[in-house]
Parts: C-alpha cells; sequence; structure tokens
C-alpha cells in the first residue's frame, strides 16, 4: 500500500527555543528561531494570533509575553511558543518528551 509522509517528516516549520526549556519566560532572555524550507527572510511572524513583522528575521530575542508562531513559505506554520511573564516557573526540557523518558525540572524564579 502507499503510505503518506509522517507529520513528523522533515517538511514542516520549526520554532526553536533558547534556553531550550519549556515553558519559556520573558525575564530569560528568550531568541526564537524559525526554520523550515524556503526562502531565508521570507518568515512571517506572528503573536496572539496577529500577523506582526511581515517578512521579518528567521530569529529575534523576545521583548513581550505572548504566544508566537511563525510561518514559512512551503513549509506552513509551526507550533505555538508560548513566551510567560511570570515570577515563578517549573520548566521542563523543550522538545519531544516519551513515556519512560528521565527529564530534568527546572524551578527558577
Amino acid at each position: 500500500g502507499w503510505c503518506p509522509l509522517s507529520p513528523a517528516g522533515t517538511q514542516s516549520t520549526q520554532l526553536l527555543v533558547e534556553p531550550p526549556w519549556t515553558p519559556a519566560v520573558l525575564w530569560d532572555r528568550v531568541t526564537l528561531t524559525c526554520q523550515g524550507s524556503g526562502t531565508a527572510g521570507a518568515t512571517t511572524w506572528y503573536k496572539d494570533r496577529k500577523n506582526w513583522w511581515q517578512k521579518g528575521h528567521d530569529r529575534f530575542t523576545v521583548t513581550q509575553s505572548g504566544t508566537y508562531t511563525c510561518e514559512r513559505p512551503g513549509t506552513g506554520l509551526s507550533s505555538p511558543v508560548y513566551i510567560l511573564n511570570e515570577r515563578l516557573v517549573l520548566q521542563v526540557p523543550a522538545g519531544a518528551l516519551l513515556e519512560g523518558d528521565t527529564v530534568t525540572l527546572r524551578c527558577r524564579g
């Protein structure tokens, strides 16, 4: 039978968070990087579901809390990243976690 490509294939837009912890907090000076195939510099950024920064750079440092997604031509919209403005946060490593994995939690304030 014919199998479609899995959604976990390389043809997706990814929003990378540095430092790589989630949820991200504003006072961590978080950098977001949009990755996908297609034209570099053709990234459209969305903040709180509004078109916020048309054809912006591929990476920037966050200065406002909110929900960020990015879009690249050809690979579409990334999953959302939430940047909180909290004084105390319990964080897990950003990225996929599977049941049974050993996870380091960080409680930070």
